[in-house]
């Protein structure tokens, strides 16, 4: 991950997504980009997406996933409270992943967005 070129990370266990919980993930702002430079050959990426419960199902946000400067996978508007929504992505051949989570509004940029169960399959 590129600490410097990447938005606020809270790496968790145990969040919790319209009720159900999940045994890790990770959580950022309703605002955020988080770079990710591939180190070896990988395949795909998969996740469970959704507004985090702290958030008190308040919060809509909108997920994407970047790979190389495209956009390869978005969730559409996902609210407070909905279930969580799957994502994966086919990354053969790409270098760099960028997960994006873009508020619906200003006052959704405050609300705390989940990438759960999120893994990389790479050879």
């Amino acid at each position: 991950m590129r600490i410097g070129a990447s938005s606020w990370v809270w790496q968790r266990s145990g969040l919790s997504i319209a009720g159900r919980r999940h045994a890790h993930g990770v959580t950022v702002h309703g605002r955020s980009s988080v770079t990710i430079d591939l180190n070896r050959p990988c395949t795909a990426y998969d996740a469970l997406v959704g507004v985090d419960d702290l958030s008190m199902k308040l919060g809509r946000v909108t997920f994407s996933v970047h790979a190389d400067g495209a956009r390869l996978w978005n969730s559409g508007v996902v609210e407070g409270g909905d279930p969580a929504v799957p994502v994966h992505v086919d990354l053969t051949g790409r270098e760099t992943v960028r997960l994006v989570v873009e508020p619906v509004s200003p006052f959704d940029g405050v609300a705390l967005a989940d990438w759960a169960e999120s893994r990389f399959t790479c050879g």
